[in-house]
């Protein structure tokens, strides 16, 4: 595993346990090219997507070579879903969330900072962060806390962000910590702040939504036998994983009520990962990054891909 800055691919040995011989690997989220580095010196073909001009001419730079092919653009577009599918991999990565250099390049907005603006936004494009604080109804925003952020005192913060508000609006980090403090205690720290930023960022970018739609695509594209691997830092992220995995694993999907199997009748593959894979204590001490990371892995079967 190299310890570059920024390049340090979280759970690599993991993968490679579960998936050991990758010829045609599709690398969702390509960064800074750590995942996809290794996967190349393995003698795999990769596809790399990512959403970020600077990190596909980084990581163009840093590898090149006929074997990686890249492609800008968000891995749950139907064109990119349709150049996934053309490709044929045997092994799909999702390694979720923000990579090291987006969280530390301030312009982006994701970190909380003082002064950093509240943007969050992947690609540029549609709402920021700050515009989401200001203008969503009271009821949204405790949601998105609650359901994104594991927030158990959701609707005070909620309230206090609309109450900081109706007097000056959201710009900065700032301003979105002092309301987290004043809602949540003098013991509040930076494990909420990243949480509720990590909240805000998830709606910004319509992350699990959608995840969720582009799931069965990113199955359905593998070639019989190989893997979707995903590597998540949050809890709705793990739980949609977690249940699409499961459900494709069962031969049977249909209510337990109902007499007479009229689903598929098969299961489309097995689960690699009975339990979520963790990072080791070695691992969390050389990258603190691998801290909340999970992996789980889906085996597509023999013909079940449709």
């Amino acid at each position: 595993m190299t310890t570059e800055p920024f390049h340090q691919p979280v759970l690599a040995d993991a993968l490679f346990a579960l998936v050991p011989g990758p010829r045609r690997v599709v690398d969702c989220t390509l960064g800074d090219g750590g995942h996809a580095a290794l996967f190349l010196a393995r003698g795999a073909e990769v596809l790399g997507i990512d959403q970020d001009p600077e990190a596909i001419r980084r990581t163009r730079e840093r590898l090149g070579g006929d074997a990686l092919r890249i492609r800008q653009g968000n891995a749950y577009d139907d064109d990119t879903l349709a150049a996934i599918a053309d490709f044929g991999p045997d092994l799909i990565l999702l390694d979720l969330g923000v990579s090291s250099r987006q969280l530390d390049d301030d312009r982006l907005g994701f970190s909380f900072r003082p002064g950093v603006p509240l943007d969050m936004r992947m690609t540029g494009t549609g709402p920021t962060g700050a515009e989401l604080l200001n203008e969503s109804a009271e009821r949204d925003l405790a949601t998105w806390l609650a359901d994104y952020g594991d927030e158990p005192r959701a609707r005070r913060l909620a309230a206090e962000i609309v109450r900081r508000r109706a007097t000056r609006p959201f710009q900065t980090a700032d301003d979105l910590v002092n309301a987290i403090r004043s809602a949540l205690g003098p013991r509040s720290g930076p494990a909420d702040f990243a949480r509720i930023f990590q909240a805000i960022r998830i709606v910004v970018n319509d992350e699990l939504a959608g995840l969720e739609r582009a799931l069965p695509s990113f199955r359905d594209a593998l070639v019989p036998g190989g893997a979707l691997a995903a590597i998540s830092y949050h809890s709705g992220e793990d739980r949609l994983v977690k249940n699409a995995f499961r459900d494709w694993s069962a031969a049977c999907v249909c209510p337990p009520t109902q007499p007479i199997c009229t689903c598929r009748g098969r299961p489309l593959g097995r689960t690699l990962t009975r339990r979520p894979v963790v990072a080791s204590e070695a691992e969390v001490a050389a990258n603190p990054r691998a801290r909340s990371a999970k992996l789980r892995v889906f085996e597509v079967a023999d013909g079940a891909a449709s």
